[in-house]
């Protein structure tokens, strides 16, 4: 698994203009993420603060993972000094043919989403018995 890129075309005043781009033209900041590895598949842990589940989309399409998370920064409180804003969330990540798509799940807590791509069936290791004559 690795992180992704997807190119994108603009049309310009009659001409097609391809470039890399991986964000929106909102603000977004790449969440901290863990990735690890166990027999089954493997765990993405992403460091998501203030968001809900209301503002997590999590989506797979032609093998990219993608995380976007957007936080609810209305809030009530008039501040004397507010030194920052809070920032969306949103990462990419390209997924191999070993990962089973259809059976990934993701559960959130405490401001840490925790992805679970398991291998596909055909992948996993296996151990093969020896008959002996």
């Amino acid at each position: 698994m690795a992180e992704k890129t997807i190119p994108a075309t603009q049309n310009n005043e009659n001409q097609v203009v391809k470039r890399e781009i991986t964000r929106n033209p909102e603000a977004y900041v790449t969440p901290l993420t863990d990735i690890y590895e166990e027999e089954n598949g493997l765990h993405v842990l992403c460091d998501l603060p203030g968001v809900q589940k209301d503002g997590l989309r999590i989506k797979v399409e032609n093998n990219i993972l993608t995380i976007e998370g957007h936080v609810n920064a209305k809030n009530d409180t008039s501040y004397l000094l507010h030194e920052f804003e809070p920032a969306n969330y949103y990462r990419q990540f390209e997924l191999s043919e070993s990962v089973d798509q259809e059976k990934i799940n993701a559960e959130m807590k405490n401001g840490v989403l925790s992805i679970f791509l398991p291998r596909a069936e055909a992948l996993k290791p296996r151990t093969i018995d020896v008959k002996i004559n």
